[in-house]
């Protein structure tokens, strides 16, 4: 369990260190960046997550040390994935919103016919 243990605050420290770093940079104004920041609070939940699994893995006997590993890691990959998919939603109906003309030719790229 110990190596378990060391792996998941390794894992911990790298996911909410990337959250971190991208709720530190400066906003961008282009549909990536947006996502990306929307992303990060899931990633910081989940840094937390794999470090109390860790932790738990560490200091907890063997049988539930498991358990609350075996918890925490999906926990933390459950609650990554619910954001990227919130995120591809929020940048799915932006696309779709651009992507058409509404009624002015001006901002448009297509031909207005």
């Amino acid at each position: 369990m110990f190596i378990a243990g060391v792996v998941c605050l390794c894992l911990a420290v790298l996911v909410a260190g990337s959250g971190v770093w991208t709720l530190t940079r400066p906003a961008g104004a282009d549909l990536t960046a947006q996502v990306l920041r929307a992303v990060a609070p899931t990633q910081l939940a989940a840094g937390v997550m794999l470090a109390a699994g860790g932790v738990a893995a560490l200091a907890a006997p063997g049988s539930i040390a498991l358990m609350v590993l075996i918890l925490c890691v999906i926990g933390a990959i459950g609650t990554v994935a619910a954001g990227s998919w919130q995120g591809a939603r929020y940048a799915a109906r932006r696309e779709a919103a651009s992507a058409g003309c509404a009624g002015s030719c001006a901002s448009c790229t297509r031909s207005c016919e």
